[in-house]
């Protein structure tokens, strides 16, 4: 009576069984698996005591596999088989996929970006829906619990449990009305101007104004709407200026005129972001290598910015 049983058996011992028939030796068996001759012969051993048969047996100068073993391998390749289409039987097919998936974007994310990653999914995985939430200022929670599985943002969370890569890089620009009035000159004139910006609920300031602010430079508000959506409607026809991303300009603000910002102004890097559960899923990973490439086809080379993961 021996100590081991068929739980015993694991896709090793089916590998080495199978190695040393098609080897014909243990030596040649060995340098197949990369593992020492030892190896093999003391799982050989552990392989004997699971079958209760000596499986190889001298033979002049070699050895030779027994009828058992030579069954067993036959029956070894058949499970090696199923294994290796057990572990693939979950590779990831777009066209198959079946999901909705929920992204956080605000509206110069989502107008510059999501359209074209729609005509991507509608092309390669036409089985998924794409609903796009608010993003404000992502918050740990609504990627913890599931709210959406990618946010895109200016500002990620931090977290151990949080993933970022920054996507690109834009700068603010100044846009006006062409058919209303010409670009202001000077940094005077700019701030001697009337502004429509964006102000986030509950009266968060872009990140640009926080800066100006450090600086004791302030902008004089005539209109103030809660995201980049309401600007075009109040900057057509008017003498007002924004300051928005410059990328806008293929988008909400392609009808409008722009010229640099009059003084020095940080960079407005935007990131995806995602909780680490989903780092190694197939389908993640596909959506998120999509996201990338809709940014390399969208943007010029000089704007789209490659960064690891951090």
């Amino acid at each position: 009576m021996n100590d081991f049983d068929w739980s015993d058996l694991d896709a090793r011992l089916l590998q080495l069984l199978v190695a040393v028939i098609d080897a014909g030796s243990i030596t040649r068996a060995a340098q197949a698996l990369g593992v020492t001759q030892s190896a093999v012969s003391h799982q050989l051993d552990k392989l004997r005591a699971i079958t209760g048969d000596p499986l190889f047996v001298k033979s002049g100068r070699g050895i030779v596999a027994t009828a058992r073993a030579l069954a067993l391998s036959e029956r070894a390749r058949e499970l090696l088989r199923q294994l290796q289409g057990f572990a693939h039987a979950g590779a990831f097919e777009p066209g198959r996929w079946r999901a909705t998936v929920t992204i956080a974007a605000n509206d110069f994310q989502r107008d510059v970006l999501l359209p074209a990653l729609a005509t991507t999914l509608r092309s390669e995985a036409p089985g998924v829906a794409l609903r796009i939430i608010p993003s404000d200022i992502p918050s740990l929670e609504m990627l913890r619990d599931g709210a959406c599985d990618l946010a895109i943002s200016p500002r990620p969370p931090e977290g151990s449990d949080i993933v970022q890569k920054r996507l690109f890089e834009d700068r603010y620009r100044v846009f006006y009305d062409p058919a209303v009035r010409d670009a202001p000159q000077s940094l005077a004139e700019w701030l001697a101007a009337d502004h429509v910006s964006v102000v986030y609920e509950p009266r968060r300031l872009l990140d640009l104004d926080h800066t100006l602010l450090a600086r004791g430079v302030q902008r004089r508000f005539a209109v103030m709407v809660p995201g980049f959506a309401g600007v075009p409607a109040f900057l057509r026809g008017s003498p007002l200026l924004a300051a928005a991303p410059g990328l806008m300009a293929r988008g909400l603000l392609r009808d409008f005129a722009s010229v640099a910002m009059p003084l020095p102004c940080p960079g407005l890097p935007m990131y995806l972001i995602w909780h680490r559960r989903h780092q190694q899923d197939d389908a993640h990973r596909w959506l998120r290598a999509r996201i990338e490439s809709v940014v390399d086809g969208v943007f010029p080379a000089t704007t789209a910015q490659e960064a690891p993961e951090i």
